[in-house]
């Protein structure tokens, strides 16, 4: 089955186009979007964390709490269903943690590390989020060096992609519809 990376602008509507029934946001506390009408509240996962990979004053640095929960999370999704993973943009924590998704149900570090760049050259994965996953799965580094060989993003990729930026309430500036998927 699919999985779904997309920032918080495009959630919703991929929410009832792809009629996903897992729902993981990896975004600030600030930005938690409230859990869509068509996920069941226990199945949607908030991994309240900023996209940075080192300590800052005000924001919250992902913790191996953080991520342990979050995999525990990932290993209850039935694969018959969709998963859609967001956090603002689309680029970096949400695809993280599709590509850890991914090695979880495939077994396959190096697979799941091009897939997702085929997917989303735009991709930039925490590499906070990666390293602590490789340590809590006991991959020996091996999610870490597949991560360092798939390469920079190539932000070329998609010319009319404007990052989002919150506005009181409102999201703005994703595009509608951007979206990768990863098959397993």
């Amino acid at each position: 089955m699919p999985i779904y990376i997309s920032g918080l602008a495009s959630m919703p509507k991929l929410v009832r186009q792809f009629d996903v029934r897992d729902l993981v946001s990896v975004i600030n506390a600030e930005a938690q979007p409230p859990t869509p009408p068509e996920i069941s509240s226990d199945r949607h996962h908030r991994c309240s964390v900023d996209d940075i990979v080192e300590s800052r004053p005000g924001h919250t640095v992902p913790q191996s709490e953080h991520i342990a929960e979050l995999i525990e999370f990932l290993h209850s999704w039935d694969t018959h269903t969709g998963l859609l993973i967001h956090c603002m943009a689309g680029v970096s924590r949400s695809t993280a943690v599709g590509l850890i998704a991914h090695v979880l149900k495939t077994n396959d570090v190096h697979r799941s590390v091009m897939d997702l760049r085929r997917a989303a050259p735009y991709a930039w994965p925490n590499r906070r989020i990666v390293s602590l996953a490789d340590s809590i799965l006991g991959l020996n580094g091996k999610l870490n060096r597949a991560l360092a060989e798939m390469g920079p993003a190539n932000w070329q990729s998609d010319a009319e992609y404007v990052v989002p930026r919150l506005h009181e309430s409102d999201v703005r500036g994703s595009g509608p519809g951007r979206c990768a998927t990863l098959i397993v």
